[in-house]
């Protein structure tokens, strides 16, 4: 079920577009402005909206820490904006001063822009020319090693962190408006692959899902998976959910419709826009959706994400106190995190709400004997967020190691673009050279303080013990 939980109306003109961080929804308008609310109660912050740009914003993104926020608008300009204060960073001319249309973020990377380890930096690329139409859509892999391009003409273009043309396909008769990447890669069983999974949609009214493998040995390799079908009119914007299995998808037929990913059902048809749908976007860490229209609003909506389950299903967590659950509860909640192979091993050594909660990545290996890292840190992932169900204050996700999902000390950088907490990085290279987000081999075992995080960390734990 999709729930309409609130609508924001403060844009005086079209939105063109909407973006999350971990605590923020950013949004951007014809009426040349951008607005930043908090994800906590929906309200404005104080410094929005971010006022300079000449004419429509026509695209918005958080930075990877979402300590910065970058626009780009019909001016020409692309604006960097400190998220903390309202503070306008940078401006970025583009050459010839044309319009700027997509922007997007990943690791190293913003659209055009490119991020250094301080994270307040931009630097202008050029990508070279786009065959026969202007750039429509820009998304990056979630590795950052490369980035594709939808054009007007209908062509997908893939372009290398050097800004090389790899690999170039027409995909929608009509023009490409929008496309994303899913950060969970498809395994391929028969070739021992994992490819990255895109979707794209355009004026023909359809979305297309595509698999996508990049390889030193191979090249590229750009497979055509499914189309999915709905819309009867042009398709402006799709996005997946942060774990993949749910892809959202606006049209010009004013309809929002959510797929699911593995079958292409369809699970919601949203209608409550009275105009062109432009932009949709999934929250990183709770579930919500926002969709942003030409009727001036953007719709905020609560997901029931909850799955049945043959031990039963967790209907409403607040209901009971998690220190408070059954065996049977935690076997419950176990299969609607898609963790329902654990649920013989929990019950086996008989793991309640409250032995649940003091699990540690030292318990999970050894007393439960999960070999898996990858496993374990999924699992303690999914305790941590129970953990913080049950505080006012949630440790924002860029502040945890994904190795560990434990807020970091000592923060480092590796070369695949991400921050992971000094010692389990050197513990995890000290076995194998591939990334621990993608699993692609490391270009190189440096690992850079990132300095920026730690000071970041240092002043939201001080906010928390005022």
């Amino acid at each position: 079920m999709a729930t309409l939980i609130h609508t924001l109306s403060d844009h005086s003109d079209d939105v063109n577009y909407c973006a999350f961080s971990s605590s923020c929804l950013a949004t951007c308008s014809l009426d040349k402005t951008i607005r930043v609310y908090s994800l906590s109660d929906f309200a404005e912050l104080p410094y929005s909206p971010l006022e300079g740009h000449a004419y429509a914003v026509h695209c918005c993104c958080f930075s990877p820490s979402g300590l910065v926020l970058a626009s780009c608008s019909t001016d020409g300009t692309s604006a960097l904006w400190d998220t903390r204060d309202g503070r306008r960073l940078a401006v970025l001319q583009q050459p010839g001063a044309s319009p700027v249309i997509p922007c997007q973020a990943c690791p190293s990377f913003c659209g055009l822009f490119a991020f250094h380890s301080s994270d307040l930096c931009g630097k202008l690329y050029r990508s070279g020319k786009v065959k026969g139409g202007s750039l429509m859509a820009c998304a990056f892999s979630p590795d950052g090693d490369f980035f594709v391009t939808g054009s007007s003409s209908g062509d997908l273009t893939i372009w290398d962190d050097k800004m090389r043309c790899l690999y170039n396909e027409k995909a929608h008769d009509l023009g490409v408006t929008c496309c994303d990447f899913s950060s969970h890669p498809v395994s391929d069983s028969e070739n021992g692959f994992k490819y990255f999974q895109m979707a794209s949609c355009g004026q023909d009214n359809h979305i297309k899902l595509w698999l996508i493998l990049f390889a030193d040995f191979l090249g590229v390799q750009l497979k055509y998976k499914c189309t999915l079908n709905g819309h009867s009119a042009p398709v402006l914007a799709c996005a997946f959910s942060c774990d993949g299995q749910m892809i959202v998808s606006g049209s010009v037929d004013k309809c929002v419709i959510i797929y699911e990913t593995s079958t292409g059902n369809t699970l919601h048809i949203l209608s409550q826009h009275t105009r062109y749908v432009t932009t949709c976007a999934f929250a990183p860490r709770s579930p919500l959706l926002a969709t942003g229209s030409m009727d001036k609003t953007v719709h905020i909506w609560q997901l029931d994400l909850k799955q049945p389950c043959a031990g039963g299903t967790v209907e409403n967590e607040s209901k009971v106190a998690i220190e408070d659950w059954s065996e049977d509860d935690v076997s419950a909640w176990l299969c609607a995190q898609n963790l329902a192979d654990f649920v013989g091993l929990f019950k086996m050594n008989n793991i309640d709400g409250k032995e649940l909660l003091n699990l540690t990545k030292e318990s999970l290996a050894n007393e439960l004997k999960i070999e898996s890292l990858g496993l374990r840190s999924k699992v303690l992932q999914k305790i941590e967020e129970l953990r913080m169900t049950m505080t006012s204050v949630s440790v924002p996700d860029e502040f945890l190691c994904p190795i560990t999902r434990e807020l970091m000390k000592d923060p480092v950088i590796a070369t695949d673009g991400y921050s992971y907490e000094r010692e389990a990085m050197e513990n995890w290279i000290s076995n194998r050279r591939s990334s621990p987000m993608t699993n692609l081999p490391l270009q190189s075992l440096m690992l850079t303080p990132n300095r920026t995080l730690k000071m970041a960390i240092s002043r939201w734990l001080e906010t928390q013990q005022k």
